[in-house]
């Protein structure tokens, strides 16, 4: 069993910056791929950020790259999200999401990880 919990979201005007945190306890962290997504009121779940087990691979959606950049502290048990320049789009809740993937790349879909978090509401102001 993999719980994940995440932390950092918050209010802020755009064009500000949050750092979110997702801290993992169970079983061994550095074998997990982590992902983070968002889903704002009325929209679908949509894919953010993504890292593989060993921080060497990224991939990240479209409308948050150059902006959003993620990595993750093995020996923290910890996966952040540095969001920079945030937009009133941005506004949603984020959730992070743990897949066992013993291979340096990521799956930028929902549906391939096995364990996500509660999730922390982040708010962007015009």
């Amino acid at each position: 069993q993999v719980f994940l919990v995440e932390s950092g979201g918050g209010l802020v005007q755009a064009g500000g910056s949050l750092r979110l945190s997702c801290a993992r306890s169970g079983r061994t962290f550095s074998s997990y791929a982590m992902g983070w997504f968002r889903q704002a009121p009325g929209k679908e779940r949509e894919f953010v950020a993504a890292i593989s087990w060993s921080g060497g691979y990224t991939y990240y959606a479209n409308s948050v790259k150059g902006r959003f950049t993620i990595s993750r502290n093995n020996a923290k048990n910890t996966v952040y999200l540095q969001m920079n320049s945030l937009k009133p789009e941005d506004t949603a809740v984020y959730c992070c999401a743990a897949k066992e993937f013993y291979v340096d790349t990521v799956v930028p879909a929902a549906g391939w990880y096995d364990n996500w978090g509660q999730g922390t509401q982040v708010t962007v102001s015009s």
